[in-house]
């Protein structure tokens, strides 16, 4: 084959790789953001949500019932709700699980939430668990959602007095569910990220070990523009400005996924003059409740006493 020819080839064959990477970027990686349970990101990721075993007597007592709802643009939403066992009742706690989880992470803080004095609905995120929905739209539906199912709680189980307990993703969902929804008296975040397209510029630079910004913005907007929502709006931050309510924010100083920086931010932005900063000193992403440990939960356990005005 003469040098001519070897050229010729060499160029279509880099046209083809070039074509076909520019495909897979713009119409298969977006997916990998918002698609949560994409069956590639189901082989390459797994979920890595570690539970801890609060004090609870599992008394055989406690009751609960999953349930569904319709949220505001008809999605099928799935939940359980775990009655408190207490004559008394505190309280309602909105439980919101992180990215690639679902409410069954929450079974256990559902019977010491019970034992406790307060009821708790474990929700499926949009896109996870028993739910309905394909895209994870990391706060700006979801948001909605959780006022639709306090309209639900409202009008079908005759509740008031509504917290919160959001884990990362969750965490993320429940500071904008706060600055959205007024009724939403209380809430303990737990390593939340700020803005949606800085964290995934940041999850690059982990998983990848190089980031670059107009990259990761490119594959964000796409990934809104696939899942149909605007990712300039899922920014936590911002509805940090509104939050008025009682406010508990949890970060672990070792996190390497959602960086401490962002909680402080989170934080910083918050009105409320019942706020409260805890950092678990030696805690990841993924071991606040253990390495918090019991003593943890007793310092959560006061400040929704506290908070709770049911």
């Amino acid at each position: 084959m003469s040098k001519v020819n070897k050229l010729r080839r060499f160029k279509q064959v880099l046209l083809v790789v070039v074509l076909i990477s520019f495909l897979v970027i713009h119409f298969f990686v977006p997916r990998l953001i918002t698609e949560i349970q994409n069956p590639v990101v189901g082989l390459i990721k797994r979920n890595r949500n570690i539970s801890f075993d609060v004090t609870s007597t599992t008394n055989s007592k406690i009751k609960s019932k999953e349930f569904e709802f319709n949220s505001f643009d008809n999605t099928i939403l799935s939940a359980n709700i775990t009655y408190t066992t207490s004559d008394t009742l505190k309280g309602t706690i909105i439980l919101l699980h992180g990215i690639r989880s679902s409410k069954n992470h929450f079974i256990t803080l559902s019977n010491f939430l019970s034992e406790n004095g307060y009821n708790s609905v474990a929700l499926d995120s949009r896109a996870h668990g028993k739910s309905g929905g394909q895209f994870c739209t990391f706060g700006v539906n979801e948001k909605k959602d959780i006022k639709t199912l306090i309209n639900y709680l409202e009008a079908n189980e005759s509740l008031t007095g509504f917290g919160l307990w959001g884990q990362s993703l969750g965490g993320a969902i429940g500071l904008q569910a706060m600055g959205y929804d007024s009724r939403i008296q209380f809430g303990i975040i737990e390593s939340a990220f700020s803005d949606f397209k800085t964290i995934v510029n940041d999850y690059f630079n982990l998983h990848a070990g190089f980031s670059f910004t107009p990259f990761s913005n490119y594959l964000v907007n796409r990934s809104g523009e696939i899942a149909e929502f605007n990712p300039n709006h899922a920014k936590p931050i911002t509805y940090c400005e509104s939050i008025q309510q009682p406010i508990l924010i949890v970060h672990g100083n070792k996190d390497k996924r959602i960086d401490i920086k962002y909680a402080k931010a989170n934080y910083a932005k918050i009105p409320s003059d019942r706020k409260e900063f805890i950092e678990i000193d030696g805690a990841n992403h993924l071991n606040v409740w253990s390495v918090g440990g019991d003593a943890y939960f007793t310092r959560v356990l006061q400040f929704m006493n506290e908070s709770s005005i049911n």
